[in-house]
């Protein structure tokens, strides 16, 4: 038989045993060591603790290179073992001897020509039993190994160890990796401990220590700066006369004594009468009757002192009363302008995971009463629920490659619009009307840069005219004979969203400031785009109730 091993040996722990230290102390000739004294059991854990530091050390020793060619298997487990410093003992049916139906010996199986470099002995004596269909089984009574083939239900032994974490929480992580370990391993999480208690083979453990290494890190933030811009403008003109109500109050009447008459309403009520005596020499009488009758006599004398022209047969043309007095003319002279503004403007902040969503709320808490109508026994009953109103911004970012960020971003601004009234069963209800104003968008954007939501413009003008009929048309003087009103009301939304990628220094810099967004050693710029200038038509002077003054060019809107 031809055998040919070659191995090359670097012990890791330092040099040969046979060489001598020059660090190590000449004891003086004829001096005995002292030997301590130790117990039975101290000295049965050195002993221990001796076999397992040379076990440790054997299992260190690094082979630079082995090769063999045309080896028998058994004979390379024994060579490897021994360099292991482990005991093995072979299955009988590894080493008896098969014979042919005549009598021949059968040779012994034999390992191909084989090379490794850098593995210690016992890493490459497990990699041949394994490439052999062979495993190993230790027994810790004898201390001894025993190398068998393996059986086909010879299920791999598996091994607890406790895993602490840095970052993630195990309650995360084991939805992962119960979906990739085999069904027998076991994954417990402690959320107290942080930690995870697992049960896997050596092969999954391998597996495992590289996938908890990429998944236990910790995770990027974003910090988000929004901007929330809310104007509106309510600029009102009235000019002209408004000569509504003028000889409202005047009559013609013809006739000879006094003129009646009278009408009957409908209306619960208990009976009452009453009597009004009008300026003019009007009378009016009101009677309620049941069950539910309201009649009304309307008297008028004729040729009384009447603001008008009256006539009568009997007495003749009473021309005492001009057709028109101070009580006939109403006319009101209108040259107003009414201008009001209001801005609104939320600067909310946060900074957040990457995945997680942040909430970001400036609202006030408005009453809902709830009325639950009563009964003959039970009173009314009211409750009180509220409604937020206000600036409502929810933010989800989500880290891409090359410092991107995608965002979901739903903006909302409500607030109480007008009341709306409505009569159900004869019960007269009020309620709010709420305006609510939102948009909904994914976007991706670099870091630092600025996102402009808007176009939620509302733009409302009102034109109102009153004039008497052709004398308002007539050119030059109609003016004095009519009304203009002219009422708008305009509101406009914008809305900056600015995502910035947070480093682990920017938290360790001092003169960062975040709020303030200047730049600190980091050199942390977090408002790159500044937002736009919001550009709009200001009203003629004439039809603007703002003070300005004349001649003066108007200033040109800012930034807010």
């Amino acid at each position: 038989m031809r055998m040919k091993t070659t191995f090359v040996l670097l012990l890791a722990a330092g040099l040969l045993p046979s060489l001598p230290l020059a660090a190590q102390p000449t004891p003086p000739v004829g001096a005995r060591p002292v030997q301590p004294v130790l117990s039975p059991e101290a000295k049965a854990k050195a002993e221990k603790d001796a076999k397992e530091a040379a076990r440790t050390a054997a299992d260190r020793e690094i082979i630079l290179e082995l090769k063999y060619d045309d080896m028998e298997l058994t004979d390379l487990i024994k060579s490897l073992a021994l360099q292991a410093e482990i005991n093995v003992l072979f299955d009988p049916r590894l080493t008896q001897v098969t014979r042919t139906a005549d009598g021949t010996v059968v040779p012994a199986a034999k390992v191909p020509a084989f090379r490794m470099t850098n593995v210690t002995a016992r890493q490459a004596l497990e990699a041949i039993l394994a490439n052999n269909d062979l495993q190993m089984v230790h027994d810790p009574k004898t201390n001894t190994y025993r190398v068998a083939p393996k059986a086909k239900d010879t299920v791999e032994p598996q091994t607890m160890r406790m895993v602490q974490l840095k970052y993630t929480s195990p309650t995360n992580i084991v939805t992962i990796l119960t979906g990739i370990l085999s069904t027998r391993a076991k994954v417990i999480p402690d959320p107290r401990t942080q930690a995870l208690i697992i049960s896997a083979t050596e092969r999954e453990w391998d597996f495992l220590n590289e996938v908890l290494e990429k998944i236990d890190t910790p995770t990027m933030q974003v910090l988000i700066e929004a901007r929330i811009l809310e104007t509106s403008r309510s600029p009102q003109s009235l000019r002209g006369i408004d000569w509504s109500g003028t000889l409202q109050n005047q009559s013609v009447a013809f006739g000879n004594g006094s003129v009646t008459g009278n009408y009957n309403v409908n209306s619960p009520g208990a009976t009452t009468t009453s009597s009004t005596t009008l300026p003019g020499g009007r009378t009016i009488t009101s009677s309620t009757t049941a069950p539910a009758t309201i009649t009304e006599n309307l008297t008028t004398a004729i040729g009384s002192v009447v603001p008008g022209f009256n006539v009568n047969t009997r007495s003749g043309l009473n021309p005492a009363v001009g057709f028109l007095n101070a009580d006939g003319v109403k006319a009101t002279l209108s040259f107003l302008n009414t201008d009001s503004e209001t801005e609104v403007i939320s600067t909310p902040r946060s900074v957040m995971m990457d995945g997680q969503t942040a909430r970001l709320a400036v609202t006030r808490a408005f009453p809902i009463f709830q009325v639950t109508p009563g009964s003959a026994n039970t009173p009314a009953a009211a409750s009180v629920t509220y409604t937020n109103l206000g600036t409502i911004l929810e933010v989800t970012p989500r880290i891409a490659a090359n410092s991107n960020i995608a965002l979901k971003v739903v903006p909302e601004v409500s607030n109480i619009d007008s009341k709306d009234t409505q009569t159900i069963n004869g019960q007269v209800n009020q309620a709010n009307v709420y305006a609510i104003r939102k948009i909904e968008t994914q976007v991706m954007i670099p870091s630092g840069f600025t996102l402009v939501m808007g176009g939620l413009i509302t733009d409302n003008i009102n034109k109102s005219y009153n004039k008497v009929p052709f004398l308002g048309d007539v050119p030059g003087f109609g003016w004095a004979f009519r009304k203009e009103s002219k009422n708008r009301n305009k509101s406009n939304l914008l809305i900056f969203v600015t995502p910035t990628l947070i480093q682990t220094d920017h938290f360790q810099a001092p003169n960062t400031d975040f709020l303030q967004g200047q730049t600190g050693p980091t050199g942390a710029d977090f408002l790159r785009t500044r937002p736009p200038v919001l550009e709009d038509k200001p009203e003629s002077f004439i039809d603007s109730g703002k003070p300005r003054e004349l001649g003066k060019k108007p200033a040109a809107p800012t930034n807010p």
